[in-house]
């Protein structure tokens, strides 16, 4: 084959890669942008923006420059190799010594999207000597948008799932730095003997780099997040959905998901009792339960005290979660063993999609999911998915769900409450002082047209002999449904809209709560 030919076919596959690479990094910083600062369609979108703007300005910038095209090209991956392979390690590290993480993401972002932007013109002017403009042009961006979808499904499927937001850059890395030690080799005829030796020798150095930084980069991410907390680091795994952190100190112990504090063993039964024995005690012994979330085990241990409950269903989205609970020994003392009883049947799916599917009916659907800070989060908490509980609960069945914090998520709080009683059910509001937490609050409902006064009563006769617990009793039963004046809500309840997928306005409740006094 003639050479010419030979080195167009590699400069092909050298764009086919790189559009890979490209897609990928913006996919990576995107996700890394939901993980740190939140809201995830939010954040998408300023990502993908600031991307493809900085794009623009990376094929802005090659329009000025007359000089050696390949020399631009190879130092352009060779940055782009250095950048996006350490873009999620600085990150997570960082994250913990400054107060606002999007500036450095959005930052990295930019320029790695003004180098992917310089990409594709460089090539179509190295391209020039073996093809027309019209097919120049449409081969050299064929060949990158293949490389795209190649690397969107490679995102999905293999990247987060299995290499997780740690090592999926560094593969990116790898590939930029590739394409340029292929293009080294069969374009080095550009390059004079001493710049290819320069070449060479930073092609060395950044190997070397790259291999120490997917070495070290658990040690290093580990550093950066043991000084966020206050105490040990026991466990630490990202997964596809949410960074799962697990600290020790002394006898207790703290979980957090992306960095947002899910209870202590100090205080979790100031929880887990209220979110359990109340709704239990007023829908008289509900023997088919459906947990939605819960993945820790703790509301399925506090099930289980009940004789009559037959079977509890576990759906929680996170498997690298409920598997944490069900293998790792010392957190298998917190839920007493609970999700390998064999009552339980856990499984690994989104909440929304298995009610929708399913067609089982359930005597009680307890809601142990993490706040609506987010538009996905938030669909959770709508009108349309209580609807669909209400559907697939027995006549005489009922529902809890938590609720955030009545205090800092006031509107929040009595959002839910609106949108569950707008679904047909009966609610009843319920609070507790979670000592980690700070005050926290669930919303009862129940199918059955049962007053305030009629649930009150049901909760009274709560008998703390047969069921054992370590907080809850029959005076605190009565207590938690206690709010006092309307000190939370200002009296704004009026004005609180209901929570509905076409119109999510819980999480801006929640994200305009109090938290700054926590």
């Amino acid at each position: 084959m003639h050479s010419s030919v030979i080195k167009q076919k590699i400069l092909f596959l050298a764009l086919f890669a790189t559009g890979l690479s490209g897609i990928v990094a913006e996919y990576s910083f995107a996700t890394l942008s939901t993980y740190f600062v939140g809201d995830s369609v939010k954040q998408w979108s300023i990502v993908i923006s600031l991307m493809l703007f900085s794009m623009g300005l990376g094929s802005r910038i090659t329009k000025s420059f007359d000089g050696n095209i390949f020399k631009l090209f190879i130092i352009t991956e060779f940055i782009l190799s250095f950048i996006v392979s350490f873009s999620a390690v600085t990150t997570y590290y960082l994250a913990s010594q400054i107060d606002y993480i999007g500036i450095y993401i959005y930052s990295m972002a930019i320029v790695t999207g003004t180098l992917i932007g310089m990409e594709l013109p460089l090539a179509m002017r190295l391209n020039d000597e073996f093809q027309s403009l019209k097919l120049n042009v449409a081969n050299i961006l064929e060949k990158d948008y293949y490389g795209s979808l190649i690397g969107g499904l490679f995102f999905v499927f293999i990247g987060l799932p299995y290499l997780g937001l740690t090592y999926t850059p560094f593969i990116l890395g790898f590939i930029n730095l590739s394409v340029a030690i292929v293009l080294l080799i069969f374009f080095k005829n550009k390059l004079n003997s001493r710049e290819q030796i320069y070449f060479y020798f930073f092609m060395t150095v950044l190997s070397l780099s790259l291999i120490l930084g997917c070495l070290f980069s658990q040690k290093v991410i580990l550093h950066g997040e043991q000084t966020k907390y206050k105490d040990k680091i026991i466990f630490q795994e990202q997964s596809i959905y949410q960074k799962i952190i697990v600290t020790k100190w002394k006898d207790n112990y703290w979980l957090y998901l992306n960095d947002n504090l899910q209870f202590s063993t100090f205080d979790e039964p100031l929880y887990h009792e209220v979110l359990v024995h109340p709704v239990m005690q007023i829908l008289q012994k509900p023997r088919n339960i459906l947990i939605l979330g819960g993945g820790d085990g703790c509301a399925a241990r506090e099930l289980l005290k009940y004789n009559n409950v037959q079977k509890i269903t576990l759906v929680d989205l996170d498997k690298k979660l409920t598997d944490l609970f069900i293998q790792e020994e010392e957190l298998t003392e917190i839920n007493k063993q609970s999700l390998t009883n064999p009552k339980v049947n856990i499984i690994n799916k989104d909440g929304f999609t298995f009610i929708s599917d399913t067609d089982k009916f359930y005597d009680l659907i307890i809601i142990d999911l993490p706040d609506p800070r987010n538009i996905e989060l938030s669909r959770l908490y709508s009108k349309e998915f209580y609807e669909l509980c209400r559907i697939r609960l027995t006549q005489n069945g009922g529902l809890i769900t938590q609720a955030g914090s009545p205090y800092y998520t006031p509107n929040a709080f009595e959002c839910i409450n609106k949108t569950l009683k707008s679904a047909g059910f009966s609610s009843l509001k319920l609070h507790n002082q979670v000592l980690s937490m700070g005050e926290w609050g669930w919303v009862l409902g129940t199918k059955k047209n049962l007053s305030h006064s009629e649930m009150t009563k049901l909760l009274s006769k709560f008998n703390e002999d047969k069921i054992e617990t370590k907080w809850l009793n029959n005076e605190s039963m009565e207590l938690i449904t206690k709010f006092g004046k309307d000190f939370y809500n200002k009296n704004q309840t009026d004005s609180i809209m209901i929570n509905q997928i076409s119109n999510p306005v819980l999480y801006h409740y929640y994200n305009e709560g109090n938290w700054d006094t926590y």
